[in-house]
């Protein structure tokens, strides 16, 4: 084995925790701060992004510094503070034991900044894309990394720079017991992924116009760029190895990496030739997936991106389905009939009926409504009725066919 393949499974399989130990869940939720009539709210403004981060330094008092001294984010406890390209305010926090658990510190981070920004006539909104502005107006936060990604997604098309000033998401993350639990787990949320995604649409404009479809924030990533996004090239199939998911990094340009004393430098050439002299270090193995942005992706958990950032209401509820059908044996045998068939191939033409047709779509052979409230109802048979309840925010939207996305273009 290739000691740099050898090196990435190394790494995927420290994340493997103990059978038996209680199922955990990682929750990020990325905000959109907006001024008066939405306008956007820039790094450097006077009460801007850079000047809420000094505000929070008293709670949360490990610092971390971009460009120049420039600080980018904020931590404390079990939470980091983070800011996406073009200041989108993420809260990284768990892990959690159940969705509750997860709104309740969300809840109390929110009402914390809203102190803080509400007497300048800002707010935070969680919305998938921002609600008025084009994405080249949004200015870039003084990040090195994000500079180099800015270039490199620039010459691919035209939404790369949306995705990275534009959209904001909800992610959730979960733990895996074996490599083969990860892989299982790796393949039956990338199936379930065009589902998520429009289960939790959130995004009703785009460029500062109504979205021009659903799932606005789905064409975005599945345009950014297809060598490090959508599904992971194999991981469909049942023969699927941690070895495959391996190569693929390494055969994928790089975008930038890191030398041995630490300098950042711009590169098209895969992670596999730039490494092919020297073993990976762990840092180095972290920073090559986290520059893969696939539906789905492995790191030291199983990390499942496609929602859009919603309302922590509908965050419990999302974090709650999540883990009622990924942490319990029966729900797993669940997804794996329900998707036994599922290919690549069909997961991208799910996402181009769900985009076009919402719920009105036939996915996987069935209409989008059935396997939507498959879901739901497999959900609620793993869970205990006092958990399950936190479900139903988001079970009564897909229950009327309807989408945050739809209810804000009403507005």
């Amino acid at each position: 084995m290739h000691d740099n393949v050898k090196a990435i499974v190394e790494y995927f399989k420290s994340g493997i925790k103990p059978a038996g130990e209680p199922g955990r869940l990682g929750v990020e939720l990325e905000h959109i701060v907006v001024g008066p009539h939405k306008a956007p709210v820039a790094y450097g403004d006077e009460h801007g992004i850079a000047w809420l981060l000094e505000q929070l330094k008293a709670d949360y008092p490990q610092t971390s510094f971009g460009d120049a001294g420039a600080l980018i984010g904020v931590s404390g406890g079990n939470k980091a503070v983070t800011l996406e390209p073009a200041a989108q305010l993420e809260l990284s926090a768990g892990p959690y034991e159940d969705g509750e658990e997860a709104r309740v510190d969300f809840t109390a981070f929110q009402h914390e900044v809203i102190e803080l920004i509400d007497p300048f006539d800002l707010r935070l909104v969680e919305v998938g894309y921002h609600p008025s502005a084009k994405a080249e107006d949004l200015p870039l936060i003084p990040k090195e990394r994000y500079r180099y990604m800015d270039e490199h997604f620039a010459k691919i098309g035209p939404y790369g720079r949306c995705m990275m000033r534009g959209s904001a998401s909800t992610q959730v993350s979960i733990d895996y017991y074996s490599v083969e639990d990860c892989l299982r787990k790796l393949r039956l949320a990338t199936a379930a992924a065009p589902l998520f995604a429009l289960i939790c649409d959130n995004a009703p404009t785009f460029e500062g116009e109504p979205s021009p479809h659903h799932m606005m924030r789905t064409k975005i990533w599945r345009e950014c760029d297809p060598a490090r996004c959508n599904a992971v090239p194999g991981v469909l199939s049942k023969n699927f190895t941690l070895e495959q998911y391996a190569e693929y990094i390494l055969s994928t340009p790089a975008i930038f990496y890191y030398d041995e004393e630490g300098t950042a430098h711009p590169s098209e050439q895969t992670f596999g030739e730039i490494f092919a002299d020297r073993a990976m270090s762990q840092s180095d193995v972290e920073h090559a997936l986290s520059m893969f942005f696939n539906d789905v992706r492995c790191k030291t958990y199983v990390e499942i991106r496609p929602a859009d950032a919603l309302p922590l209401v509908y965050v419990a509820a999302y974090t709650t389905l999540v883990k009622a059908l990924f942490y319990f044996d029966e729900s797993l045998d669940f997804l794996d009939e329900l998707f036994a068939d599922v290919d690549e191939a069909a997961v991208e033409d799910a996402k181009t009926e769900l985009m076009a047709h919402g719920y009105d779509a036939q996915v996987y052979g069935k209409p989008t409504g059935e396997l939507v409230d498959a879901l739901f109802k497999q959900a609620h048979e793993a869970m205990p009725p006092g958990e399950a309840m936190l479900l139903n925010p988001l079970e009564q939207l897909t229950r009327q066919r309807k989408t945050l996305a739809m209810m804000g273009k009403r507005r």
